[in-house]
This record gives structure tokens, C-alpha cells and sequence, in this order.
């Protein structure tokens, strides 16, 4: 009686990884899937082909070896390796084999196949095991998995390690890049608690022009007919929008109005703007070495850029002091300059802007700044990411001066919420507000021809 009281309970199955049997005491462990087995199988095979491969190969003279002649040495390696192991791959398994490690060795392992969707915008690895992709708005889960957190480092590094920058416990996190431009943000252990971690903001490989996104819905033509206005006048313009938005794809779009026979100067954390014209200098910060030292930031940039001839200068965005010197550099003759930051509103854009200048620590009075951001900034132009997934245009406001010490801003194009369609889809109408541009006389004395622009409001 005494030894029925003693028996251990049974633990949960969701508080435990092993169940323990009444009667035998005998652990347990969970069942696992032929599908999951077969997987690790797989996995364990290409991780052993994977050191074979680079035991042979001299990965000095990797860059000169023409693909087909790797193909067919690594399709070698999986033969031979395959018949000492006695273990037989049907003819698309090898195929896909051989496409695996040719990914492993010449790019970046199990991500390859992903960045070569291009129904895919964003990819984010949360572990190892654990892999989502964002198509058309919506996340889902992707079958791609890494081999063990080694793996994925080893990844992790390939891309860091390729534009200068470095990854450890010391900086447990880097901004970077890819070739094409697409933006890569990666974190570790200890901060990672879960493992590593990695976030691919993918950039079409054909950057999108205006009228493409016009044709997506983002905006109607009247609205585009005035973005590019504002580029050939030189009004500077603020872009604005939360995170995915699109705001480096609208600065790419609007920056292809500039003519080539300006020279442009870009600032930026990662290199990621695809502008098209053919006098463009392109500079990068540079985190610190690891004995602390080193850094190069975009306010050192900016100083330097205003030395360097520069008719436009092109900030991919603005997140801290270096906001001031975009104004000053906007009010001192480099006009039609370009910027982004992180808001929700066109109003809040220019609250953020002033938070930013005051980062720099000088004691300006409110109204100061206010009155140069006011006379620094011509427009606005705000984008939201919407519920659906839909990147939209919300509003191109003008800031027409000041009210006291307050910017004052109208509203010129608008995004009017109706409702949503039976997909789910956000419906509404883009349309003129009915006010016409304050800045219309500086349009026209640059020649601009606005007969083709309806500020009429719909009614």
C-alpha cells in the first residue's frame, strides 16, 4: 500500500522531454518522425561531404575555377564517396546533393535557394532549426534548415567577413550587406539566448522605378508626376515610414529622377541604395576595431562629404546627431538632398528630426531648431506598411513654413482608408487634396511643367 503511494508521478509531456513509465521506471523518449530521421540523415551526409570537399579543394584558386569544372568535381566527391559508403541517391537527390554543396562552398549554404526567390522579401532566422520567409506580405514557415548553430556562424561569418566587419562575443551584432545590396542584420550568443540569429531585407536585383510602383498601387501618377518635380526642382525631401515600409526603395525610385550630370554623394550604415546614375560616390560607416577604436560614423561622413563637391547628398537614414548636419548641409547649397527616418506620421517625422538634433548635445533653443528644420525640409513624404502586407504611400505633406514656433505642414496627396476587399486586402483611394503646393512658384521658375499634375480634390 505504502509503495503505491511512492510511485513517481508521471511528468507532463510538455514539461519534460522524457516521460517516465509507472511500471518499468524506464525512460522514454519522444517519438521522432521517419521524416525528421531521414532529414538528419541527410544532413549528416552533407556535412561529411562538405569536409571531404574542402580537404580537396584549394580555396585560394576557388574564384578562378570555373563553375561547370566544380560541378563536376564535386559530382565526383558525392560518387565516390557514396560507393565506399555502399549508400545509393536516387538522380534528384544527387542533383540537389551536388546544388547543396556547390551553395556551401561558392555562397551561402541553405540561404541560396531562398535569395533566389524572388517571391521572397524578407527571410529571418531565428535558430538554426527555425527559418521563416515573408511572401507577399505574409510569414510562413520555410523548409530550409542549417546542419547545428556551427553552421549557421559559419554562414554568419562568410557575409560579415566579406564587407570588413567582424562578429564575436565582444560585438554580438553587425549591420551588413550582400553583393545585391540586400540588408543583413545578425546577432549571437550571449545576446541571441536562443542561438544565432539573422534578418535578410532582400532588394529586388532590377530596382523598382516609379512608374512600378505606381503599377503595384503604392501611388497614383498625379502623386509621381510631383515626386519627380520635386526631385528636378531640389527641394530636399524627407522620407518617412516604419520599419518595412519601403522607404529605401522610394529614395532609389525618387533618386533615379536626378540628372547625370550631378555628382551624388550617399551615407550610409551598409551600403544598400542601387542608384543608377554614374556619378555617385558611395560611403560607409565603419564600427570600432576591437580594441575600441576606429569608428566611423555618419556624422564624420557627412563633415566630410561637404568637402567633397557634392550637388546631392543622400543619407540612407538618420538615427542620431548626425541629423543637424543633414539640415546644415541642406541650408547651405546642396539642395535636392535626400533622407529617411523612422516614423509613423508625417508630423512625427519632424518631432524625430528635432529629437535627433538634440542628440548632438548643444543647447539650441526648441524654436531654433524647429525653424531649421522648417527651412531646411520642403516635404515629406510618408509610407506605411499595412495590415495586409501592402507598402502604400500615406501622404506627401509640404512644410510651409512656421506658426509660432511650430512647423507647419498641408497635406498635398493623401491615402483615404475605405475598408477591406473579401481577400483581406486594404481598399482606399490615393487622390489630390485639393490644396495646391506653397512651393509652386519655386517649380515653376525652375521650369517644371505642372499642367499634367490634378490638385483638384475628388468629390
Amino acid at each position: 500500500m505504502f509503495r503505491e503511494f511512492a510511485r513517481p508521478k508521471p511528468k507532463a509531456a510538455d514539461q519534460s522531454a522524457e516521460i517516465i513509465d509507472i511500471g518499468t521506471a524506464a525512460p522514454i523518449k519522444p517519438e521522432t518522425s521517419v521524416e525528421d530521421e531521414a532529414e538528419r540523415d541527410r544532413l549528416d551526409l552533407k556535412s561529411r561531404l562538405h569536409d571531404h570537399l574542402l580537404d580537396r579543394l584549394n580555396l585560394a584558386i576557388l574564384d578562378k575555377i570555373e563553375t561547370s569544372e566544380l560541378r563536376r568535381e564535386v559530382s565526383n566527391l558525392v560518387q565516390s564517396v557514396l560507393k565506399s559508403e555502399g549508400r545509393p541517391l536516387m538522380a534528384d537527390e544527387f542533383k540537389a546533393m551536388v546544388e547543396e554543396l556547390l551553395h556551401e562552398v561558392l555562397g551561402l549554404g541553405p540561404l541560396e535557394p531562398l535569395l533566389a526567390d524572388g517571391t521572397i522579401n524578407d527571410i529571418l532566422v531565428n535558430a538554426h532549426d527555425k527559418v521563416y520567409v515573408e511572401r507577399h506580405g505574409i510569414l510562413e514557415r520555410s523548409s530550409c534548415r542549417f546542419r547545428d548553430e556551427r553552421h549557421l556562424l559559419r554562414v554568419i561569418d562568410k557575409i560579415v567577413s566579406s564587407i570588413g566587419r567582424r562578429i564575436d562575443e565582444s560585438q554580438p551584432w553587425v549591420d551588413a550587406r550582400l553583393a545585391d545590396g540586400s540588408r543583413v542584420n545578425a546577432i549571437i550568443r550571449p545576446c541571441a539566448v536562443d542561438g544565432p540569429s539573422v534578418s535578410i531585407r532582400k532588394f529586388s536585383r532590377v530596382p523598382l522605378t516609379m512608374q512600378s510602383l505606381v503599377e503595384k498601387g503604392a501611388l497614383n501618377e498625379d502623386a509621381a508626376r510631383l515626386l519627380q518635380a520635386l526631385v528636378d526642382a531640389k527641394l530636399n525631401i524627407l522620407i518617412s515610414g516604419g520599419t518595412g515600409s519601403g522607404k529605401t526603395t522610394m529614395l532609389n525610385a525618387m533618386s533615379a529622377f536626378i540628372g547625370p550630370a550631378e555628382r551624388i554623394v550617399t551615407i550610409e550604415d551598409a551600403a544598400e541604395l542601387q542608384l543608377q546614375q554614374e556619378h555617385v560616390l558611395r560611403l560607409e560607416t565603419r564600427p570600432e576595431s576591437p580594441n575600441g577604436t576606429g569608428a566611423v560614423h555618419q556624422r564624420d561622413l557627412l563633415k566630410n562629404a561637404l568637402r567633397m563637391r557634392p550637388d546631392r547628398i543622400i543619407v540612407g537614414e538618420v538615427r542620431g546627431p548626425e541629423a543637424f548636419d543633414m539640415l546644415q548641409a541642406m541650408n547651405t547649397g546642396h539642395d535636392g538632398s535626400m533622407t529617411t527616418v523612422h516614423a509613423n506620421t508625417a508630423r512625427d517625422a519632424i518631432s524625430r528630426v528635432e529629437q535627433m538634433v538634440q542628440m548632438t548635445g548643444m543647447e539650441l533653443p526648441h524654436s531654433t531648431i524647429r525653424a531649421t528644420i522648417a527651412s531646411a525640409l520642403h516635404f515629406v513624404v510618408q509610407l506605411n506598411r499595412l495590415s495586409d502586407g501592402s507598402r502604400r504611400v500615406m501622404a506627401i505633406s509640404e512644410i510651409t513654413g512656421m506658426e509660432g514656433d511650430i512647423p507647419t505642414m498641408q497635406d498635398i496627396f493623401v491615402f483615404r482608408r475605405t475598408g477591406k476587399d473579401e481577400a483581406g486586402r486594404i481598399t482606399g483611394e490615393f487622390h489630390a487634396t485639393g490644396i495646391r503646393p506653397k512651393s509652386m512658384s519655386v517649380l515653376e521658375a525652375a521650369g517644371i511643367d505642372l499642367s499634367s499634375i490634378s490638385f483638384a480634390r475628388r468629390r
